[in-house]
């Protein structure tokens, strides 16, 4: 048992750690000018993305029967930008979020989150906050590197950007923006890199299996990398590029081969917000036979009209557990796993 004072031994200096790294966040963003906000765990929607399961629970009324149904939040996306529809302009949030179905020794069902946003930003400015977050983390950690297994990554070094489209060149062999419209040749095209494929596969299980297998392992080694441009279908709640609207303006962070944050230009248009999330629920019902009920009040803060701006999701534990060399992602929570 974690508990136990011997077993405990072993894992507090992983947990000092992180209680200095969380300090040292803190203090990155308020000396930045940002506020630290609070918004509520229980949410109407709890996410958008087809394949982010969250979970459930009963609200009963005063009369203890059902009243509807809620769900803890997989972010607090949402919340926090009905915030910045309301005029908030730079803000940030530690908090704990869950996400059904995952637990591994680098994913846990409930983990900390930081989330933060600039109005009159894109994802360009986002990078360049997780330059200097992750270099402030370093230096409080004392670490000349990041470190998971036998990968290092110094945060140092200028941070490497690519597009998803040269990815899938660099690693895989062909330019995924020509099998954008064609999944069945798609398919055949992954078959052919020795990639496990099924005939029931879609567009996005094709895409997630290259990006897995092919992709990810060879991201931010020797020194971290943003992943950019997704596909537009990849990218629910992010703005297409107005050079090319087939792309977003989406990153991921990568160190060490893992993925540390996603972070977007937000798409601002609402009936182009419910016109994907229609897509996405339509996928989460053929794949886990259930939806997640439109966030009305989101939608209504859209059309009212929100700012230009750019947004972020970092996982906490993870940076943690790179910055302290944790063997996994357990031994940087406090009572172990739920």
């Amino acid at each position: 048992m974690w508990w136990q004072p011997d077993n405990f031994k072993h894992q507090r200096p992983y947990l000092e750690a992180r209680s200095a790294i969380i300090r040292e966040i803190r203090r990155f963003f308020d000396g930045d000018g940002f506020t630290e906000v609070e918004t509520p765990i229980l949410q109407t929607c709890p996410v958008i993305d087809a394949h982010i399961r969250a979970f459930g629970t009963d609200m009963l009324g005063v009369d203890g029967n059902l009243k509807r149904k809620m769900y803890l939040h997989t972010s607090p996306e949402f919340a926090m930008k009905k915030l910045m529809v309301a005029g908030m302009e730079r803000i940030y949030q530690i908090c704990h979020v869950f996400r059904n179905a995952e637990g591994s020794s680098r994913h846990s069902p409930e983990f900390t989150m930081i989330e933060w946003y600039r109005t009159g930003a894109d994802y360009n400015d986002i990078m360049r906050d997780c330059e200097g977050l992750l270099r402030a983390v370093a230096r409080k950690a004392d670490i000349k590197k990041f470190i998971y297994k036998q990968f290092g990554c110094d945060p140092f070094e200028p941070f490497e950007r690519l597009t998803v489209r040269d990815a899938f060149l660099r690693y895989v062999g062909f330019d995924v923006a020509d099998f954008l419209d064609d999944t069945a040749a798609f398919r055949e095209k992954v078959r052919g890199c020795g990639i496990r494929v099924a005939e029931g596969d879609q567009w996005d299980d094709l895409f997630f299996r290259v990006m897995d297998s092919k992709i990810e392992p060879n991201l931010g080694m020797l020194r971290p990398t943003f992943i950019c441009d997704y596909p537009i279908a990849m990218a629910s709640l992010s703005k297409s590029k107005a050079d090319d609207p087939r792309f977003a303006e989406r990153f991921e962070l990568y160190v060490c081969g893992i993925e540390l944050a996603n972070a977007f230009s937000e798409l601002t248009d609402a009936s182009e917000q419910v016109r994907r999330y229609h897509i996405e629920m339509d996928i989460k019902e053929r794949l886990y036979g259930e939806r997640y009920p439109l966030d009305e009040d989101f939608i209504a803060a859209l059309e009212f009209g929100m700012p230009q701006s750019g947004g972020i999701a970092l996982g906490i534990d993870r940076l943690i557990m790179l910055a302290t060399g944790a063997p996994d992602i357990q031994t940087v929570l406090w009572c172990g796993k739920p």
